[in-house]
């Protein structure tokens, strides 16, 4: 197995990085659906039902199958041999700020199920500076494994 994980690992690191693009696609643009959602389309109507099927598509044709993907290629490439040395730094970082944008993709989910039951109550403002969210993860995930500061 230890082999094979480090054959196969280009091809591990190629689809993580992949499905982390689509992932991260998600998860800059659910917000901003939601943003236009609450501010200009309300919670009935024709553009509701509109929003509310780009929103559902969104996150569970694209942003949960890139999530899970990103997971499990991550995993393989922390179980290839020679990868990652849990005595530094940068790999709880990077741990670490993959939990913080696993639990806004479980926010944003729990955000589409208000605007679907018809009970948001936040406004754009609100989804705007949540928006800026997976930007510091991200910033965090990158600079973790390419700087690896400490």
């Amino acid at each position: 197995m230890i082999e094979l994980l480090s054959t196969i690992y280009p091809w591990v690191k190629s689809l993580h990085v992949i499905s982390v693009i689509a992932w991260m696609a998600g998860l800059f643009y659910l917000p901003r659906l939601f943003v236009y959602h609450a501010e200009t389309v309300g919670t009935q109507g024709e553009t509701h039902g509109l929003f509310q099927t780009m929103e559902v598509r969104l996150l569970r044709v694209i942003m949960n199958p890139a999530m899970i993907s990103t997971w499990a290629f991550g995993l393989l490439l922390v179980a290839t041999p020679g990868v990652i040395s849990w005595s530094e730094v940068w790999p709880w970082t990077k741990a670490a700020a993959v939990i913080g944008m696993t639990w806004f993709h479980h926010w944003c989910g729990l955000r589409r199920k208000e605007f679907a039951s018809g009970t948001n109550i936040r406004e754009g403002r609100y989804y705007r500076m949540m928006n800026e969210v997976p930007t510091v993860f991200m910033i965090v995930i990158v600079v973790s494994v390419i700087a690896r500061p400490l």
